[in-house]
């Protein structure tokens, strides 16, 4: 199927008319067996450990593989011998869309709702790794398109099933630090390059590797290692940067923690790459090496919140109540909660909160576990996506609460480029020097429920991205 018939047919399948089928419970499509047949895509680096953890729930069969290298996809492969391999998306949507009740993508960011969507609309239920989408306009056409199809989703932010994160909401609901004021989240990433690379060169394409594939949706440019594999986090048409890798864990326990919804607004600040004595690169294609992002949110039990990000080894301030001893998180980053009555930090991987040693006595009682938790911790994660399939139950991260935080994480990211965003002042001409380039930092404010900047009209062109002839989305 060509690519413009298929996204064509994709589209039109959002309007198609579905005869229920009996082995339908309460309106989640339910298979009718014990069994979850699914297919994989992107099944090497990331996505091999996520075939495994599925197929390690005993409960999941793959019936078709797909990946567009060979190499990285080959002892995936040799795992589900019987399980039919393909190098492009559309042939398993074409040969087994009636063989599988699922799927699974962990494809580089650019590709994930083109590969997720045509299966979501032909009711399959849809594992996706963070985050969610490319850019906001793909993860609220995959929010709604899970809702109305009525299928069972999860984003791949393994935290979100944490125990910990749900000690962490039941301290905060029960008022033991009080009202919260601003959280501040960090991370260690980028560990990549990333920021100062020019574009490089093209050189031959490995023979083992579907290049165009690999593209997709994406502007083409000719293949370099530095894209793929890996590395393509660190370049705007394919990744969403360290903000978009780690904001989706990060960034989560405070999303479910206080009820977040839309930010209302966000601002960054970004390291400045020089190319030359008093000449400044010009990176715009790709994210920059180091970001401070500050977004706010309205929410009715704690007021307005700022919650700010920190990545590329610049760090919030550190509490001046922290005594010897104690940390602002692990190794990858972490939270740390501002209370009206005291200080609660949670580390990026366990999700455990810790009160500061300093609040301990001052703080009130820590309640007793109140709310469900998902057997197996983060390690559950898995299994609960392929529960929640066999049997109609609720996942950790649906597609309505992971398509909120990925927006959210994906307003930092047009914060930076609104920041990157950079043109002379109407009375410079070119051949000037001038270090304050217009509009540079600029506060971008939005409507969540229009899905709408409002005081910075080229930001709009970024909510929705753009597609190359025969991919774009319906």
């Amino acid at each position: 199927m060509k690519r413009r018939n298929f996204i064509k047919n994709v589209s039109a399948a959002g309007s198609a008319l579905y005869i229920v089928p009996s082995h339908v419970m309460g309106g989640v499509h339910i298979p009718p067996s014990d069994t979850l047949y699914m297919a994989g895509i992107g099944v090497g680096g990331r996505g091999a450990q996520v075939v495994s953890e599925l197929f390690n729930t005993t409960k999941v069969k793959f019936v078709a593989l797909c990946d567009v290298d060979d190499i990285r996809a080959k002892n995936t492969y040799a795992l589900h011998p019987t399980a039919k391999t393909y190098r492009d998306f559309r042939k398993v949507y074409d040969n087994h869309i009636k063989d599988i009740d699922a799927i699974m993508v962990a494809t580089p960011d650019h590709n994930h709702a083109t590969v997720a969507l045509p299966f979501m609309q032909e009711k399959k239920h849809a594992y996706v790794e963070k985050p969610l989408t490319h850019n906001i306009y793909e993860a609220r056409l995959l929010a709604e398109t899970a809702k109305k199809k009525r299928i069972v989703t999860q984003m791949g932010n393994q935290g979100s099933s944490s125990h910990g994160g749900q000690t962490a909401k039941e301290w905060v609901e029960a008022g033991v630090i009080g009202k919260i004021k601003k959280v501040d989240c960090w991370t260690n990433r980028p560990v990549w390059p990333q920021g100062s690379q020019k574009e490089p060169p093209g050189v031959p394409v490995p023979p083992t590797l579907d290049w165009d594939q690999w593209i997709g949706p994406a502007q083409y440019r000719p293949y370099n290692p530095a894209f793929h594999p890996f590395k393509w986090r660190g370049w705007w048409d394919y990744g969403t940067g360290a903000l978009g890798d780690m904001g989706c864990h990060i960034m989560e326990t405070p999303f479910r923690v206080l009820e977040l919804g839309y930010p209302t607004e966000a601002e960054a600040s970004c390291t400045t790459v020089w190319e030359g004595d008093f000449v400044e690169a010009d990176n715009s294609e790709a994210c920059p090496p180091s970001s401070v992002i500050r977004l706010r949110f309205e929410t009715k039990k704690h007021g307005d919140i700022a919650l700010n990000w920190y990545d590329g080894g610049i760090m919030p301030d550190i509490p001046e109540e922290l005594q010897e001893g104690e940390t602002i998180g692990d190794s990858g980053g972490g939270s740390i909660f501002y209370g009206e009555k005291g200080i609660m930090v949670v580390d990026t991987y366990s999700r455990n909160p810790r009160i500061l040693n300093y609040f301990k006595d001052k703080v009130g009682p820590l309640p007793a576990p109140s709310l469900k938790r998902v057997e197996g911790d983060t390690a559950g994660h898995y299994n609960n996506f392929v529960e929640g399939c066999l049997k109609g139950l609720p996942t950790s991260s649906d597609f309505e609460k992971a398509g909120k935080l990925t927006e959210a994480v994906l307003m930092g990211n047009l914060a930076i480029k609104a920041y990157q965003y950079k043109v002379l002042k109407p009375e410079k001409k070119v051949g000037d020097w001038d270090p304050y380039f217009y509009p540079g930092r600029k506060k971008i404010k939005w409507d969540g429920d229009k899905m709408k900047v409002t005081n910075f009209d080229i930001a709009n062109e970024w909510v929705k991205g753009s597609y190359r002839e025969g991919w774009k989305l319906g």
